[in-house]
């Protein structure tokens, strides 16, 4: 226990503080990090220059840089964008154009399709969540809701797309193809974004669009348009939000908007909007290879692995561990490295088919990322729109229902073809 008790130390401190107090403003996440990764220092033995080592261990790796690298490009696009009068250029086209009822299905099904085809939730996120925001706030929809449609919305291609390093590393550890895990995960996720398609077009019904809408200026919006091609095209994020930042530039000054140095002090602003983003990462990341290295992870893994003695109880123990571990490490595509390997054996022992376990391992670690409020995708979505992370949780509909999905599909052996009976 000792070494899951850094862990300990920040919900405490964080969410049942704030539980306590009513207000999740009370306690920064930032220091309840602080904290906690003070705490987690003085659990390892060694001197202080080999905790602080392990420390930045997990800090520092390829990862965590590409994260940060994420969110300060993110930062500075959506600052400069917002700016030069992009967002009101394009929420202007959406609420034109776009019937009042299809707002919300219109967005969530962006969402789906853009992080299907880039395979990442991050660039989507960033790429759609300040247009989410802005269409919120003059249509009346609550911003909450629409930021929570757009990161849902995410985990349909981070969890399907075959380019997708959650995908990737789910088949290898499980030795099986690609394709033959979509065709399994699709079976199961599909009738959940179908039904979420028909929850967010009822919930239009109530949506009212301004009766005037401002002008529309196809150059302010061209960032966007092209930020979203190229996602869909495959393109590197870190490479399509530096596009997107170098033509938020050269048309806004060629607009008269801002010159260069308005255009400098943008991106400075978004970036260090980030900072806290950015710091909430480096600790977490920090504390959370400490519990690595105290053995806190392989703890829950031979716990939950005890008992199991049939394939429904392997197929649930696969969920299980890759749930807490992904908790444990706020990054699917770390909890599906970490448990992969042993998945494989808990498979191979209770006879479960390979093309079931990675789908299991995808999406039961896209169900718990999607739902924590010191996850990646979520804090992001928050930085980005000025909304407390907590806010967020409750209209995640998506990866809550998926769990749901991957729960019954577990219970009922489904689907049959890729289950094997004891």
């Amino acid at each position: 226990m000792k070494a899951l008790s850094p862990l300990i130390v920040f919900l405490v401190l964080y969410l049942v503080t704030s539980i306590i107090a009513q207000d999740f403003y009370k306690v920064p996440i930032a220091v309840a990090f602080l904290v906690s990764s003070v705490y987690a220092l003085l659990t390892v033995k060694g001197t202080m220059s080999e905790r602080i080592s392990i420390f930045a261990k997990g800090t520092g790796n390829s990862t965590m840089v590409l994260m940060l690298a994420i969110f300060i490009l993110a930062g500075a696009f959506a600052a400069s964008a917002k700016t030069m009068g992009a967002v009101d250029a394009t929420v202007n086209f959406a609420l034109r154009y776009l019937p009042e009822q299809a707002i919300l299905p219109g967005i969530f099904l962006a969402s789906c399709f853009i992080s299907l085809s880039i395979g990442t939730s991050c660039g989507t996120i960033a790429a759609l969540t300040p247009l989410a925001v802005g269409i919120a706030q003059q249509s009346g929809i609550s911003v909450p809701l629409m930021v929570g449609l757009v990161v849902g919305g995410t985990y349909f291609g981070d969890n399907l797309s075959f380019i997708s390093d959650t995908t990737i590393v789910a088949t290898q550890t499980q030795g099986c193809s690609m394709r033959d895990k979509f065709r399994v995960n699709i079976r199961i996720v599909a009738p959940v974004a179908v039904l979420m398609l028909i929850i967010y077009f009822f919930l239009g019904q109530q949506v009212s669009t301004p009766a005037e809408v401002g002008e529309i200026n196809f150059w302010l919006v061209l960032p966007y348009i092209v930020v979203v091609i190229l996602a869909i095209c495959g393109t590197n994020v870190l490479l399509t939000l530096g596009i997107g930042i170098l033509l938020t530039g050269i048309i806004g000054t060629a607009m008269g908007t801002y010159d260069v140095f308005g255009w400098f002090a943008a991106m400075n602003e978004g970036m260090m909007g980030m900072s806290e983003l950015i710091i909430v990462t480096i600790l977490a990341g920090g504390m959370l290879e400490i519990i690595r290295h105290n053995g806190g992870i392989n703890l829950i893994i031979k716990a939950l692995t005890r008992h199991v003695d049939s394939t429904r109880g392997g197929e649930m123990s696969i969920a299980l561990l890759t749930c807490l571990v992904n908790i444990c490490t706020a990054n699917n595509t770390v909890a599906i490295l970490t448990t992969g390997p042993i998945a494989k054996d808990i498979a191979k022992r209770f006879k479960i088919d390979p093309r079931k376990s990675a789908s299991i391992l995808d999406t039961a670690s896209c169900f718990t990322q999607g739902l924590l409020p010191y996850g990646a995708q979520v804090l992001i979505a928050a930085g980005l729109s000025t909304v407390n992370p907590i806010a967020i949780i409750p209209y995640l509909y998506y990866p809550m229902l998926i769990g749901v999905a991957l729960f019954l599909a577990i219970l009922f052996r489904y689907p049959r073809k890729y289950s094997f009976f004891s």
